[in-house]
């Protein structure tokens, strides 16, 4: 991407008296909801792993790209933006896809998880007075291997949170690049 579209905050919309950062918060400001929280969540786990170097690509194969490992991040929480009677169960697509390429605009023939790692993350507060996506301490963070999900759910297009306990354990954002490193 080139660096003539990064904006600041200060940039002014051109004919009107507002600026990007007014923008971003008339549009951009409710974290918990799903699209956003996912964009947090891939945000988090890249200041963890210190490799933000890179301005994020919309609809990429992967997320980030840590140590040469293809990172994909995924998020859920118990509690939504909308009005729900109850909390969410926490789940995560994890479907096979065919990678884009954008030199080409074609896609791939091969049908399969693009990423090497794959980090669940999980806003996990539960009290509605309480939450804060931007509180690090109300999230828990699942990391496991593409290797790892291909042997356990082959042909599953989503796993739920208690069958990625089978095969992860949670981590902190402290601990994350530890985890990870690990592998």
């Amino acid at each position: 991407m080139s660096d003539e579209f990064l904006l600041k905050p200060e940039s002014k919309i051109m004919g009107t008296n507002q600026t990007i950062l007014d923008f971003w918060q008339w549009g951009f400001s409710n974290l918990r909801t799903n699209n956003l929280r996912g964009i947090l969540a891939e945000f988090i786990v890249g200041t963890a792993l210190g490799c933000l170097n890179q301005p994020r690509v919309e609809w990429d194969a992967f997320d980030l790209i840590y140590n040469e490992m293809k990172v994909e991040v995924k998020s859920s929480a118990y509690i939504q933006a909308w009005h729900k009677d109850k909390f969410s169960n926490i789940s995560f697509g994890i479907g096979a896809t065919r990678e884009y390429d954008y030199e080409t605009n074609q896609f791939s023939p091969t049908v399969k998880r693009q990423a090497d790692i794959y980090v669940f993350c999980v806003h996990k507060e539960k009290n509605i007075e309480l939450i804060d996506p931007l509180n690090l301490t109300q999230w828990e963070f699942y990391v496991t291997l593409t290797t790892e999900l291909d042997q356990y759910f082959p042909h599953q297009k989503t796993v739920s949170l208690s069958s990625l306990k089978r095969i992860a354990k949670p981590s902190t954002y402290e601990t994350l690049k530890k985890v990870i490193n690990n592998l």
